[in-house]
């Protein structure tokens, strides 16, 4: 199985752990086997509605679904028997170092799943702490080799937070930052990351602004023969209009191929129902119709129109 992806890819994304207990639920330290129970029920939600855009015509073959193990696993399989296209996460939730989440046995848990792609969530800024950068290298090699040697898809997300002297460097301006300053530091980590030996199948990147600097880190991202390796613009959790826009700006690029996007489709329709101000069916067609527009949108940006 060569390097790379060359299909559509359109991800829903729900696989928060951490940040969905707390941020959603309201539910502080491990879980209780009740509030597990709840968590997955809420997240059942979201795959309704994943369900339901594809009865609605998203297109089948190139959708796809990111949800964890540790309250998605019936998700999961109910997924792998529809024969929808899955994506699971590897690292542990909620801490600023990668690392696996169930150790040595990291590869027993991606085979008994079997996922059309194993995914990362990596905190990697190439002027940070260079020690942790070093030990996350080490494990993510690892894991890159591992999927290769058995002809698996790796998902890789990339986060490039500032460091405090990069952020006094634009005045504190967040939104400087992310514009001026981290597209750059992107192509450095991902020029470092291949460099050390870890290659991804398809790039998760955090909203560019700009075309040109969506251009310049997919030339990064296929440098050196990496031709079919890909890029998936990445929601953040912002809002519908910054989503939108970072997924005009992808769109038509070479090597961008779609997207992976989590909160902005759902949360406010999961919000709702968790609140008692919505049925579970208004929120699985609402999360449905967030998908299809976000579908809508970037294919309508690659044909050229808006």
């Amino acid at each position: 199985m060569g390097l790379g992806y060359d299909k559509n890819l359109y991800i829903l994304a729900f696989d928060h752990r951490g940040s969905f207990q707390k941020k959603m639920l309201g539910i502080a330290g491990d879980p209780s086997p009740e509030d597990t129970e709840r968590i997955s029920d809420a997240k059942a939600v979201i795959f309704d509605g994943f369900r339901e855009a594809i009865a609605q015509g998203a297109p089948r073959e190139e959708a796809g679904l990111l949800v964890d193990e540790q309250f998605g696993a019936a998700i999961a399989r109910a997924a792998k028997d529809e024969g929808l296209t899955l994506a699971m996460p590897v690292e542990k939730s909620g801490q600023d170092e990668f690392d696996f989440d169930y150790g040595e046995q990291f590869g027993e848990h991606i085979l008994e799943f079997d996922p059309a792609f194993s995914k990362v969530l990596v905190r990697y800024n190439p002027e940070g702490d260079r020690e942790m950068n070093a030990r996350q290298l080490i494990r993510l090699k690892e894991l890159s080799e591992w999927l290769h040697a058995k002809n698996r898809k790796f998902l890789f997300e990339l986060l490039v937070a500032a460091e405090p002297p990069q952020l006094e460097g634009v005045g504190g301006e967040v939104d400087r930052y992310d514009r001026e300053v981290r597209p750059g530091l992107m192509v450095t980590a991902i020029r470092d990351i291949q460099a050390a030996g870890v290659e991804p199948d398809i790039w998760k990147i955090e909203g560019i602004d700009k075309r040109e600097d969506c251009e310049r880190i997919s030339e990064q991202v296929r440098s050196q023969g990496r031709d079919s390796v890909a890029c998936v613009v990445l929601g953040r959790g912002a809002n519908d209009e910054a989503v939108v826009h970072w997924l005009r700006q992808g769109a038509g690029v070479p090597g961008y191929i779609g997207f992976a996007i989590g909160r902005t489709i759902w949360w406010d329709a999961l919000k709702a129902y968790l609140d008692g101000q919505s049925d579970r069916a208004a929120a699985a067609k609402t999360i449905a119709q967030n998908y299809l527009r976000m579908i809508e949108v970037y294919s309508s940006a690659v044909g050229g129109g808006e």
